[in-house]
C-alpha cells in the first residue's frame, strides 16, 4: 500500500522528551517534503504553542487543540468550538471552588491557576478568577484538574457539568480535556485528506496517547511508538521505535522514503 500522508501526534511522538527533533528527523521531513507527501502534525497543543515553541518544524496541514482548529497551509479549514463555556465553568467553580480550570479562547489561555504551574500553556496567558471573559464567547477547550480528587475520577465527578454536545477526554493522566464531540483528531485529518485527495487508507499516522488511538484505528497505517500507552500499542498496527529513538522517523524512511 502506498503512503500518500503523514500524520503524526508531537509530545512524546515525534518530539523528543527535550521538546526537540534530531537532525535525523529533521532531514527525513525535508525529505519527506521533496517526495510531495503532505505531512500532517495532529496536537493538543494551541497553535500559539507550535508556533512559538518550534517555529522551525515545516508542516503542511495542522490539527490543533486535539480537532478544535484545522489549517491547511495556514489557511483555517475549520473550527469545532464550545458554546456557553462561561456557564460551564461557573457551576464548576460553584459546586467544587478547589478546581483548577484553564479556557482556551481565540488561541489565548483563560486560568485560574498561577502562570508558573501551566509550563509551555501560560504563554498568552490571563489570570481570572470567574471567567468572566469568555462570557458570550465560542472557545476551543476547557481544561479541568483536581488536587482534591484522584486522576481517575475526574472524569466521572465532572461529568454532570458536561452538555451532550462535549466530551472528556484525559491527556497524559495529567489534565481533563472538554471539547466539542465533532472536535477529534480524525475528523480534522478526514477535512486535510479531502483537501489533499487522500483517502484515509493512504495515511500512516503515529501517535502515543489516549486521544491518538481513533486515528490510528482508522487511518491504513497506524503506528504506536515504542514510549506508547500500553492500550496504544495494542490498538496499532505497528509498535516503531520510541520518541527518543527517532521512531517515527526511521518509520517514515524504511517505508515511504525507499
Amino acid at each position: 500500500m502506498a503512503i500518500k500522508m503523514i500524520v503524526t501526534d508531537l509530545d512524546r511522538t515525534l518530539l523528543r522528551d527535550d521538546k526537540t527533533i534530531s537532525p535525523y528527523t529533521a532531514g527525513t521531513l525535508e525529505e519527506l517534503h521533496a517526495s510531495g507527501v503532505p505531512f500532517v502534525i495532529a496536537t493538543a497543543r494551541p497553535t500559539r504553542a507550535v508556533r512559538k515553541a518550534m517555529p522551525w518544524l515545516r508542516y503542511d496541514g495542522a490539527v490543533f487543540f486535539n480537532g478544535a482548529v484545522v489549517t491547511a497551509g495556514g489557511e483555517s479549514l475549520r473550527a469545532y468550538k464550545i458554546d456557553g463555556a462561561l456557564d460551564i465553568v461557573r457551576a464548576i467553580l460553584r459546586d467544587k471552588p478547589e478546581t483548577q480550570l484553564s479556557v482556551e479562547m481565540e488561541d489565548y489561555l483563560y486560568s485560574n491557576m498561577p502562570p508558573e504551574s501551566l509550563g509551555d500553556w501560560g504563554s498568552d496567558y490571563g489570570y481570572t478568577r470567574d471567567f468572566h471573559e469568555t462570557g458570550g464567547r465560542q472557545v476551543e477547550k476547557i481544561l479541568i484538574s483536581s488536587e482534591n480528587i484522584q486522576p481517575e475520577g475526574w472524569e466521572r465527578e465532572y461529568a454532570k457539568y458536561i452538555p451532550e454536545d462535549l466530551y472528556m477526554q484525559m491527556s497524559e493522566g495529567a489534565l481533563l480535556m472538554v471539547m466539542n464531540r465533532q472536535a477529534t483528531k480524525l475528523n480534522g485529518i478526514r477535512l486535510l485528506a479531502e483537501r489533499y485527495g487522500v483517502g484515509l487508507g493512504e495515511i500512516a499516522a503515529f501517535g502515543d496517547d489516549v486521544n491518538d488511538i481513533e486515528m490510528l484505528t482508522a487511518c491504513g497505517v497506524g503506528v504506536a511508538v515504542g514510549n506508547a500507552l500500553p492500550e496504544v500499542k495494542a490498538a496499532a498496527d505497528e509498535v516503531c521505535g520510541s520518541n527518543e529513538e527517532e521512531g517515527v522517523a526511521r518509520w517514515i524512511w524504511g517505508n515511504v522514503l525507499t
